[in-house]
């Protein structure tokens, strides 16, 4: 199995979905892990970010373009 690198830390759930659809329609395997903590009800989003983006080390940069292209389009 790919070893998985943090590559990209999401903002919100709308960031989430977005991006998610993103990288299927790219065929790109990745995970998202949300840093949500029901213990702490969520304070940690706050601070951190909603969450981030893992996958392989060669898809980093296409990852990036991607994102800064999403970013751009809102």
């Amino acid at each position: 199995m790919e070893e998985y690198v943090r590559i990209l830390i999401l903002k919100n759930e709308i960031e989430w979905h977005v991006m998610k659809n993103v990288l299927e329609e790219n065929e790109i395997p990745y995970v998202m892990k949300s840093y949500h903590d029901s213990a702490y009800d969520g304070i940690f989003q706050f601070q951190k970010g909603w969450g981030h983006v893992e996958a392989p080390v060669e898809y980093k940069e296409k990852i990036l373009h991607l994102y800064d292209q999403m970013m751009k389009n809102q």
